[in-house]
């Protein structure tokens, strides 16, 4: 029987071998889309391994027993608005620790730089970047330290006495090695463990469970030609054993082939796809890997869960081969069906004021409410897809329409599947733009504004500097536009009121200086000295973007002299600029040779450049997770579209022997496609943004905000590539409609 099913999937004619290589090129398709997802996962995990070393420091000074420990300094510089990861080394003896990604420590004047910043410096001006840096570059930063290819890092050696001094500086007595997510939140430099836990999550809900469908779809390509065979087998005498080794063997060797070519696949486009920073940061194509768990699961799972749906597409064939031979049409869906579906919307709203309080309990709350949600809409989707056929069949009196009607009527599960995939697409669609779309407004800074051109140096919690003014060089850089200082006052001066400028500001400027520079602001009449913000920006700048001309703030006096400032500590040194790159790292330079601190200057946009990078990455991803469904949907449209009209090339053909003229055909094949794909997908698109209302409002209390033109762009695209996949099948009609094809076997 083995050779038997062989010989009928190789060499069964012109037919089975185009069945063959349908079905091997659906198969390799999904299989390199799980494939890809699965090394993805492991690529996250890989990088957020990488992080680990930079977090040496956060965990806890050595111990007072540790031979040689190593000083250790971790700050967060900028150029043109990327970060750098800059940590200040120095060794206490032969035995110090040593980071990855370099030979030996570096000593002072020595540092090491990862290759895209030894990019940057060698192509930068040095007052730009180069002399932030004391010494000489000594080599580069492996791969081993690097989160990303594109990671700014530099390790730059200090002698003992130097660094020792510095505050913020510790002791480490090892290099940490274990991973951000599973440090118990000591570390704060990577991807946390509920951070990993959010990605993970969402690739496995919304790329997985469609891929895995794909793959259904693909090994059921021709299943009703198929069991139309195996019952005229049953007919002659074959066991139902018999049969279903021949099903099994047709279906794995079909699989087993495109299972192989979706390895190749991935191994072709892994270096492309390591490049989509769905966290932030691309991936070394080498993460992108599949560990051997992966492989085996994939290699053999798929071959045999394609036996698997043989197996069970014969149900009808082991019970009645005459019930099948003269199709036997199945049992309308019921409404129940409906019940998961409700079910996962009840989940999701059970949680709003009842949210639970660790990470692990709210991805396990949420994700599974949106994969019960998923589970519902595709098996409600042939209920939905009978009462559309229903009220199609009662309003109209058009042939194609009510022949469509009828078939839609006698078998709503096959009309349904074939856009179960777009189905799926849309509802993940929805809830990502939902999500994505209202988290991004509510949570990130404005860009524009002064306080994006301003350069602002804290020098808290550093030892606070009491004498000389700021360097006379940052005034004479082209751009900068002024330089302020803000003080700290005494503990016995309160601060005023908050009255229109929010809250209270609770620092103190020389009116002089502010008048210098007309973005500072200016003091009520007659002050000396005003009361200010430490970054000298007006609230209405932080609370939202600025008008073309904004209102100045006025700062309100403070009851100190102008030369009683000298004796107070200072908080900050403000330089405003023109916005030039050039301007601000320039005056960034000086700055940090000035004055070693441990919060390095920065802009406002630049001290939300974190938390934006974290948006970015969501965005990232909701568009990895939004292509890649509507992909994942194209194709399985086309491999369902094509694969029914190849099952129905007899009842078409017998039509068109009765003079059902080929246009009425294509309009049959239209509606049946169409009428599923809109009535699931009104509902589908409206469960997206109900679920995304109810997470937003459980995990955040926002509301969804409506959705912009790019998404109605990505839906209306979605749904005219559905349209065309369609169109791009109905000439197939005349080819496989001929009067020989009526033929009975």
């Amino acid at each position: 029987m083995i050779r038997f099913g062989l010989r009928l999937a190789l060499a069964g004619g012109r037919e089975a071998a185009t069945r063959f290589v349908v079905i091997a090129a659906a198969v390799a398709l999904g299989v390199g889309l799980l494939v890809t997802t699965l090394a993805g996962i492991n690529a996250v995990h890989a990088q957020n391994a990488r992080y680990a070393w930079l977090n040496s420091g956060a965990t806890a000074t050595a111990d007072p027993s540790t031979p040689d420990p190593l000083w250790w300094l971790l700050r967060a510089d900028y150029l043109h608005g990327r970060t750098i990861g800059r940590v200040d080394v120095a060794g206490t003896g032969p035995s110090s620790p040593v980071p990855p990604g370099i030979p030996r420590l570096p000593g002072p004047g020595e540092y090491y730089a990862s290759p895209a910043l030894a990019e940057l410096l060698a192509t930068t001006p040095a007052n730009q970047l180069g002399d932030r840096f004391p010494g000489e570059q000594v080599g580069l930063v492996g791969s081993a330290a690097l989160p990303a290819p594109n990671s700014l890092v530099v390790v730059v050696g200090h002698a003992t006495e130097e660094l020792s001094r510095q505050a913020g500086a510790v002791r480490v007595g090892s290099i940490l090695t274990t991973p951000p997510d599973k440090c118990g939140g000591n570390c704060f430099i990577g991807i946390p463990s509920a951070g990993m836990d959010l990605i993970l999550a969402v690739v496995a809900g919304a790329l997985l469970f469609p891929v895995l469908m794909f793959i259904g779809t693909a090994t059921r390509l021709s299943a009703a030609r198929r069991e139309q065979r195996y019952a005229a087998m049953r007919l002659v005498g074959a066991t139902p054993r018999q049969v279903t080794v021949i099903a099994a063997v047709e279906a794995t060797v079909s699989a087993i082939v495109g299972t192989a070519a979706g390895f190749a696949l991935f191994a072709a486009f892994r270096g492309p796809v390591a490049g989509i920073p769905f966290t932030g940061a691309p991936f070394f194509p080498a993460d992108l890997s599949l560990r051997p768990v992966d492989v085996l699961l994939v290699a053999i799972g798929v071959p045999v869960a394609a036996a698997l749906a043989a197996r069970l597409a014969l149900r009808r064939v082991h019970i009645s081969p005459l019930g099948l031979s003269r199709r036997v049409t199945p049992r309308p869906p019921r409404a129940y069906r409906l019940i998961p579906l409700i079910a996962g919307i009840a989940e999701l709203a059970w949680f709003v004021g009842r949210r639970p309080d660790t990470s692990t309990g709210q991805i396990q709350a949420f994700l599974s409410g949106f994969l019960v949600i998923m589970v519902g809409l595709v098996l409600a989707g042939p209920w939905l897809t009978m009462m559309g056929a229903r009220l199609m069949a009662r309003r109209t009196g058009r042939p194609a329409t009510l022949i469509a009607a009828r078939r839609l009527a006698d078998n709503p599960q096959a009309g349904f599947r074939a856009v179960s995939g777009l189905v799926l697409a849309l509802f993940v669609t929805s809830v990502a733009v939902g999500v994505i779309g209202t988290i991004v407004p509510n949570r990130t800074a404005p860009a524009d504004g002064t306080a994006a051109s301003r350069l602002l140096l804290l020098f808290r919690p550093e030892p606070l500097r009491t004498s000389g003014p700021p360097p006379a060089e940052l005034a004479t850089i082209p751009g900068v536009e002024g330089v302020a200082v803000a003080y700290a006052p005494p503990d016995s001066l309160a601060p005023p009121p908050g009255e229109g400028l929010g809250p209270r500001p609770f620092a103190l400027a020389s009116c002089a200086e502010l008048a210098r520079t007309p973005s500072f602001g200016t003091c009520v009449p007659g002050a000396e000295v005003g009361w200010v913000y430490p970054d000298l920006a007006e609230y209405a700048d932080l609370a939202g973007p600025a008008t073309p001309e904004p209102d100045r703030p006025v700062w309100p006096a403070a009851p100190v002299t102008a030369d009683r400032l000298d004796e107070l500590p200072r908080l900050s040194v403000v330089v405003a600029t023109d916005g030039s790159s050039a301007a601000i790292e320039r005056a960034r330079t000086v700055l940090e040779t000035e004055y070693p601190v441990v919060f390095l200057p920065y802009t406002d946009a630049e001290w939300n450049a974190d938390f934006a990078r974290v948006l970015n990455g969501w965005k990232q991803l909701a568009t990895v997770v939004v292509l890649a469904s509507l992909a994942i949907a194209g194709f399985s449209l086309t491999v369902s579209v094509v694969g029914g009209l190849t099952d129905r090339k007899r009842p078409f053909s017998t039509l068109r022997l009765t003079g059902v003229p080929l246009a009425v055909l294509r309009r049959v094949v239209a509606l049946e496609s169409a009428t599923p794909l809109l009535a699931a997908a009104v509902v589908a698109t409206g469960t997206g943004f109900l679920a995304a209302h109810l997470f937003l409002t459980a995990q955040m209390q926002y509301s969804v905000r409506p959705p912009g033109f790019a998404y109605y762009l990505i839906v209306l695209a979605g749904l005219v590539v559905a349209f065309g996949t369609i169109a791009s099948t109905l000439p197939l009609l005349r080819r496989i409609t001929g009067p020989e094809t009526a033929r009975s076997e």
